[in-house]
C-alpha cells in the first residue's frame, strides 16, 4: 500500500514538473522533427513537444486568429518577418536552415535529358508542385522554372499542392513528376527512392535560396521552455541532423 502512494506521488511530481510547447511547423521539416525532439529531450526530458504542421501560409493566419503555438519554424522568412513587424513575435526572426528542391519521380527518369527536355517529355502529363500562395516551396518551384525558361511551356501539367508535404504525396501516388523539397528524400518512406535514378536536385542558381526562419511567439506560456527549444535549434546537434536532412547550414 505504501509503494503504491509513493508511485502515486512521484507520477503526480513528474506531471507538475512537466511543461508542453507546441510548435507550428513548416510541412517540409517534418521529416527531420522526429530526431530534433529526440534530441532535444535528452537534455530536456520534461518537455513534452507537440507539433502542428501545415503549409507556413496557413500556419501564420492560425497565429494571428489566436492559435496557442509557442514557437513557429517557417519554410521561409517572410511569415516570421510578416509576424514580428506585426507584434506577434518575442524573437526577431532568424534563420535556422536553407531549403532546396529537387525533382522526383517515383519512376526511373531519364537523366540523358536536360531539364527543359525532362519537363517537356510528352509522357509527364502532370506535374505536382507546391501551391506559391500557401507554401514558400511553391514559390521557388515558380522562381526556378521561369528561370529555366520551361515555365510557360508546362504550367497546364501542374497539380497543387498546399503544402510541400501535400505535394510529395501526389508525386508519389498521382503524378509523373513532381518538384519536391530535397529535404523529403531523406526521410524513412522516401529511402527507396535513389538519386539520379528517381530524384535530381535541381541548380540552386535557378531560385532564390529558401531561407527558412524560426521565431518564439508572444503569447507563449511555457517561455522557458520555448526558449530551451530554440536555442537547441542552433546547437551543432541539431545542425547535424538538418544537413542530415538535406538542409543546408550556415556554420
Amino acid at each position: 500500500m505504501i509503494n503504491k502512494i509513493f508511485i502515486v506521488l512521484i507520477l503526480l511530481v513528474l506531471n507538475i514538473n512537466a511543461k508542453e510547447i507546441t510548435i507550428a511547423l513548416a510541412a517540409n521539416v517534418s521529416y527531420a522533427i522526429k530526431d530534433l525532439i529526440k534530441e532535444f529531450n535528452i537534455q530536456n526530458p520534461n518537455t513534452k513537444v507537440n507539433v502542428i504542421i501545415g503549409s507556413s501560409g496557413k500556419l501564420t493566419a492560425q497565429i494571428t486568429h489566436g492559435a496557442p503555438y509557442d514557437l513557429f519554424l517557417s519554410a521561409n522568412m517572410k511569415y516570421p518577418n510578416d509576424l514580428y513587424k506585426n507584434n506577434y513575435s518575442k524573437t526577431i526572426p532568424k534563420v535556422y536552415a536553407k531549403g532546396s528542391l529537387a525533382y522526383f519521380s517515383t519512376k526511373k527518369l531519364d537523366f540523358a535529358k536536360s531539364l527543359n527536355d525532362l519537363l517537356e517529355d510528352k509522357n509527364i502529363k502532370q506535374i505536382a508542385i507546391a501551391n506559391p500562395k500557401t507554401a514558400p516551396y511553391g514559390i521557388a518551384s515558380f522562381e526556378a522554372l521561369k528561370n529555366a525558361k520551361v515555365f510557360n511551356k508546362i504550367k497546364s501539367k501542374f497539380v497543387y499542392g498546399e503544402s510541400i508535404s501535400q505535394t510529395i504525396m501526389y508525386s508519389v501516388s498521382a503524378t509523373d513528376m513532381g518538384i519536391i523539397a530535397k529535404s523529403s528524400l531523406f526521410s524513412e518512406n522516401m529511402s527507396q527512392y535513389i538519386e539520379n535514378i528517381n530524384w535530381k536536385e535541381i541548380d540552386a542558381k535557378l531560385y532564390t535560396p529558401i531561407k527558412q526562419g524560426i521565431i518564439i511567439l508572444k503569447r507563449t506560456k511555457n517561455k522557458d521552455e520555448a526558449q530551451a527549444f530554440y536555442d537547441f535549434i542552433f546547437t551543432k546537434n541539431a545542425k547535424d541532423i538538418f544537413t542530415k536532412y538535406g538542409y543546408l547550414i550556415d556554420e
